[in-house]
This record gives structure tokens, sequence and C-alpha cells, in this order.
């Protein structure tokens, strides 16, 4: 690759145009990665020595072979993303690489969508949509696609940050009880008359459970066999944050045996891979990670990372530093 006076900044995967722009204007030498298909850890291996900064997205794993190579040069790993547990945070510290992430942009759009998946769930819009598309529909019945009540129920909310509390939000225009579990107390949410309790407690109170923790070691199947053990019979799990919050295996037999009612999913645990199980049952609504997916969430995302490329490779501060 030849040398450049400009700092180079590479984009793993295509994002809105607005974020581009900001770099260009800026004097930065893009390059992104050009192929149709999502890049390979192999494919990043291959760049991470020629940049300055990188803009990445949850799907790319940025582990400490990367980072290993892309230090001393590269200054800064740009997630397009709140999570970044597909980033070696311990790694990235030690090599003295900057991580940012995207807070705050998509928390509206991520929790009108939870909301979304939860009444598709509850009233089985997927299946009755399914009926009408294939021509199979006979006229009204009075025990066609009966749904779970939402207004009035209880909403187990795990993860009380600024996505589960936007959910909560949601939640009281419903007129439904809030249950809320956390390493630690949140005012915000408790001022919307939510009440902390322990995982379990939720599980057994809660006829939604909606999962909003970051993953972590320690949260990685937080919902597991024993947790499904104690869900309240009938259940409706929701799942807008990440795949391997959940235990898919367990998952599906309590969707099997009647744990679990439905299930209104936007994450799995090996994504883009949705395990032919879940394909095949008519009470999982099932989407293909969309929970930001509009237009104003995603271009103010890729302005925050590349106010976060400008501004480290500015010799200032990150923006929004994850620690």
């Amino acid at each position: 690759m030849p040398p450049s006076s400009h700092p180079s900044v590479y984009i793993t995967r295509m994002i809105p145009e607005s974020g581009v722009a900001s770099l260009a204007r800026a004097g930065m030498a893009v390059r992104m990665f050009p192929l149709a298909r999502n890049p390979e850890p192999a494919d990043l291996l291959a760049e991470a020595s020629h940049h300055d900064g990188f803009i990445t997205q949850v799907g790319d794993r940025i582990d400490r072979p990367f980072l290993k190579r892309a230090a001393p040069r590269c200054k800064i790993v740009a997630n397009c993303a709140v999570g970044t547990d597909n980033i070696d945070l311990k790694a990235a510290a030690e090599l003295g690489v900057v991580v940012t992430n995207t807070p705050d942009v998509l928390t509206e759009a991520t929790a009108d969508l939870t909301l979304a998946l939860l009444l598709a769930a509850a009233r089985r819009l997927g299946e009755a949509e399914r009926v009408v598309r294939a021509g199979a529909w006979r006229g009204w019945g009075m025990l066609d696609f009966l749904g779970a009540d939402v207004h009035g129920r209880t909403l187990g909310i795990v993860g009380a940050g600024r996505i589960g509390t936007a959910v909560a939000r949601r939640a009281r225009g419903f007129d439904m009880a809030l249950l809320y579990c956390g390493r630690n107390r949140h005012a915000k949410i408790e001022q919307l008359g939510a009440r902390r309790v322990l995982l379990y407690e939720l599980l057994e109170n809660s006829d939604f459970v909606s999962l909003h923790a970051p993953l972590t070691p320690e949260t990685r199947h937080m919902i597991d066999a024993k947790a499904f053990s104690h869900f309240k019979a009938g259940a409706i799990l929701i799942n807008a944050s990440r795949g391997s919050l959940v235990d898919q295996v367990e998952m599906i037999e309590a969707l099997r045996n009647g744990r679990l009612a439905a299930a209104g999913l936007d994450v799995y645990e090996k994504e883009p891979a949705v395990p032919s199980e879940l394909l095949a049952m008519e009470n999982v609504v099932l989407l293909p990670h969309i929970g930001s997916a509009t237009v104003s969430a995603r271009d103010r995302m890729a302005e925050m990372a590349a106010a976060n490329i400008l501004a480290v490779l500015g010799g200032k501060g990150p923006v929004n530093p994850v620690s």
C-alpha cells in the first residue's frame, strides 16, 4: 500500500455516507472493504498494520492478533455499536489502542423495535401475516390467532441501562407493571415505577421478559436451563440485545415444552446463522438484527464513529471511550 501524507481510516463494512463524508472533509484517506460479502478475520488482519484508525461493526472480530498487528500505527478502533463484545478490550488497552462506541444515538430506535417484537410475539402477528400472504385466510373467526394480552401485564427488564429504561417508558403506556434486575440500582427506571428484584424473582413473576444486558463473560448464557425453570409458565421472551445472553438450545426446548409461549428475537448466538428449529416454529418472531435500523439512528451512529476517529487522530481525547 503506498504511503499517504493523510491519516488513513479503514471502514470494515458500508456505513451511511454522512460518516464517510465527515472523514473526507477532514482530509482523511478513507478506504473501505471492497467486496459485497462481509469481511472475514483474515481480510481484516491483512489491513491491520496499514491504517491509523478503523471503523468496525459488531460482526467484526477485533481480537489480540489483529490489535497486535495494528499497533502501534493504529490509534483507535471506533465500533459502530453500543456493545463492544466483538473487541478484545484488554488487548487494546495493553497495546495503547483506544476503543470507542456509539451510545445514546440508537437508544430510542432499539426500544421501539423491542416493543414491536413484544407486540408481534404476543399477538402472533408473524404467523397471522404468513397466513394472509399464503392466500390461506378464510375470513374472520372468533378463535383464530388468539394471543396474549399486553395491557396491564408484567414486564421484566433484565438490564436497566439506557435502552432498558426507554423500553420501560414505553411500557407505561400499556399500564404494565415493571420489574427490573441489574448489578446496581437505577433511579431513572425506578422513577417510572419499576421495582428492582433478583433475576429469578423477575422470571417467576413476569409475563414478558426483555433482555438488555451487555454481553460479558458473566452474562453469557445468563438465561440458561436453570433460568428457564424459573420462567412463569407461558411467558414471552424478547431479545434485541445479544444472542449469547441466552442458551439457544435451552430456549428452543422451553418453546417446545410450553414454558415459553413465544419469543421475539432480533439477535442470535452465531449470526447470521439461525437454528433450523427456530425457523420452523410459528410462535417465534425472527428479525435480522435491525434494532437500530432507522435512517436517523444509523446516520448518527456513523457520524459519532467518525467524530471519535477525528478526535483521537487529531490528538484529542475520544468522545465516547470504552474502558
